[in-house]
């Protein structure tokens, strides 16, 4: 069985991690990595040539990416994307058995779109899950409706898929794949991670991403100024930040945090901390501040708690250890006294559902059979 897979970010790519490793090891496929988007910019970190430094060969590239992030360079982008798509899926459609796309991002959503015309097999990771700060929230769903086989993480995506689709069939609560990295990757000891990095973990430390807010991206750089606030209050803090994604007005954010932070001995901005590293911060970090959905899916499972900021994340399930606040001053130092008086959070993560990455394997080779 061919198999397709599209990753157009680093995020997207340490998702997808497991079920690549299995799916190589396994004879029975035949895979191919189609990267594009951020993977191919140097502005982003150019993290296509991570995925080739950690062993995977890379089959395709498109590149279609602009650097500016204003609401018209986001839409030509879309549809340069989906012109240089159409062009991929007219040469190569027909040589996959399916084509793996996971989540929400435009530029996801524009490679799907184009490949509708050709009746190209997709199958999707992470549908029925509702951000309603962003506009991704409607990508997702678009993708949804073009894609003839999900992977949900939770129940309530499951029913929110069978509501868009309106058929039960071929919809599959697996779990967040991403969860697999856990028993999977072999994490980074706290020298280790040190010698990479130049960053002691064994200190207090914060975990900090904070992607722009795509409904309402004109606040997004008083939002910025808030969390630098928040970050300057919390002197007992180390702080990680990994830097903000290629959304609309997503460099007013970025180059907030370059004009204060940089040569800072106690906040450190890094492009992209790879899925090895980014575990291992996990582990180690005191809490999570941002409104990343690793935040929302992953943390739990690393006993972590969670202070989700504003409304990129509302609507998408949550566990107890996320605190949701606006992007304000003293709604997050609040948050943060709340968290200073539990070490870890105990409960459990409602996205877990023992390896997702094998459940999609026997699936795949059920429709084979089939």
């Amino acid at each position: 069985m061919r198999i397709g897979i599209l990753t157009s970010s680093r995020a997207d790519f340490g998702i997808y991690l497991p079920l690549i490793e299995k799916l190589k090891a396994d004879h029975f496929f035949e895979v191919d990595i189609i990267a594009f988007g951020t993977h191919l910019s140097p502005f982003f970190g150019e993290s296509a040539k991570e995925i080739r430094k950690n062993g995977f060969e890379i089959a395709y590239t498109i590149d279609s990416m602009l650097l500016n992030d204003t609401p018209d360079a986001i839409a030509s982008a879309i549809g340069l994307t989906s012109i240089k798509f159409a062009e991929f899926w007219k040469n190569n459609g027909d040589k996959f058995d399916a084509i793996f796309c996971l989540g929400d991002r435009y530029e996801m959503f524009a490679a799907v779109v184009a490949g509708i015309p050709f009746q190209i097999n997709f199958i999707h990771l992470h549908g029925g899950e509702t951000t309603l700060g962003a506009i991704d929230n409607i990508f997702r769903h678009s993708i949804t409706l073009a894609s003839n086989c999900h992977f949900v993480s939770t129940e309530e995506s499951a029913a929110r898929v069978e509501s868009l689709v309106g058929k039960k069939e071929n919809i599959f609560n697996v779990g967040a794949l991403s969860l697999d990295n856990i028993s999977t990757l072999d994490l980074l000891t706290i020298q280790g991670f040190e010698e990479k990095w130049g960053i002691d973990l064994s200190k207090k430390t914060i975990l900090t991403t904070f992607h722009p807010e795509t409904v309402e991206f004109s606040r997004n750089e008083y939002f910025a100024a808030e969390i630098v606030k928040a970050i300057d209050f919390l002197e007992d803090y180390q702080v990680i930040i990994t830097m903000p994604n290629a959304d609309t007005a997503g460099n007013a954010i970025r180059q907030t945090f370059i004009s204060h932070f940089s040569g800072s001995n106690r906040v450190f901005l890094i492009e992209n901390l790879g899925q090895q590293s980014y575990f291992t911060a996990l582990k180690h970090v005191s809490f999570l501040l941002g409104n990343t959905s690793s935040g929302v899916i992953e943390a739990a499972s690393f006993g972590k708690f969670v202070i989700n900021l504003g409304d990129r994340q509302k609507g998408r399930a949550a566990g107890e250890n996320v605190i949701h606040v606006p992007v304000e001053l003293n709604s997050i130092l609040n948050a943060v006294s709340r968290i200073q008086t539990s070490e870890m959070f105990t409960g459990q993560n409602l996205y877990f559902n023992n390896g997702a990455a094998d459940q999609i394997i026997q699936v795949l080779k059920q429709f084979s059979n089939d």
